[in-house]
């Protein structure tokens, strides 16, 4: 059974967080955090609506995606301390799939800190698992909105099942995205993601952010690095954002669906968000 209080959660509530931090290169050195948000997922049934929004709907997500994301207990819960994204072959509306896209919006957002994903991902050609931020700027009405690309977004984890053990993490901006083919961008092989849990990881400052895979360094990014502009069109990193947890099916890159792998199970074991001390 998992312990993590959440007392700071609390006291924090959903404003967020934001902290300056000097750069370092592991969790493990000067820099030390405070735990202020987690969802350890010990009580069974549907997920916590004090913790976690959703996103409802078959628009497509702008990649022609093939789900319908919904609200259903078949396709987000809580069992034996872990939350279950799941991905049914099924018709809802004009999809043929069924799935589940869980956000901290309105809940919790955060400026700067450290994310912590314990996650097992799915198997199978055709799904399409992420953990991954967006501003909460991209939600806002009137003058404050930002429409992406120009909002930003963090991709903590991407992993389409086409391509097995490959983790991509990116950084996606007005100047540098993946229509452009600019974003800022890492893959690489990552053994057993798909039978053993992994820890999905970032820390994110005012000057740099890393992604960390068990700990270890995976990826690198700084502000202003290679000539990037680092105004908001290049480095939109310094505003709230929350969470995304989602599991999508086909798509511009999740590429063709075998039918086979249904029911299909992304499986987070804890969600832990710092802010540094």
């Amino acid at each position: 059974m998992k312990n993590i209080t959440l007392l700071s959660v609390i006291l924090l509530g959903i404003n967020g967080f934001s902290q300056n931090t000097k750069s370092n290169t592991t969790y493990s050195n000067s820099q030390k955090y405070q735990l202020v948000w987690s969802d350890e997922f010990n009580t069974d049934g549907m997920p916590n609506e004090k913790f976690w929004n959703y996103q409802t709907g078959g628009d497509g997500g702008g990649n022609n995606e093939k789900q319908f994301y919904t609200k259903s207990i078949e396709n987000s819960f809580i069992k034996d301390g872990k939350l279950h994204i799941v991905a049914l072959k099924k018709n809802m509306e004009n999809c043929n799939y069924t799935s589940a896209r869980l956000t901290t919006y309105e809940r919790f957002s955060m400026k700067y800190g450290k994310v912590e994903v314990m996650a097992k991902l799915p198997a199978g050609k055709g799904n399409w698992p992420a953990i991954w931020m967006l501003p909460n700027s991209i939600q806002e009405k009137g003058k404050e909105n930002e429409d992406w690309p120009l909002c930003g977004e963090i991709d903590i984890m991407e992993h389409v099942g086409k391509n097995q053990d490959q983790i991509h993490v990116s950084l996606h901006s007005e100047l540098y995205n993946h229509i452009k083919n600019t974003q800022v961008t890492h893959f690489d092989k990552i053994q057993n993601t798909t039978s053993e849990f992994h820890k999905y990881g970032m820390e994110w400052t005012d000057k740099f952010i890393k992604f960390y895979i068990d700990d270890k360094l995976f990826y690198e990014a700084f502000k202003g690095e290679n000539g990037h502009i680092s105004t908001n069109e290049g480095w939109p990193f310094d505003k709230p954002y929350y969470l995304i947890l989602n599991l999508a099916i086909g798509g511009n890159w999740g590429g063709e669906i075998d039918d086979s792998i249904f029911p299909n199970d992304f499986q987070i074991d804890y969600v832990r968000l710092y802010k540094a001390k």
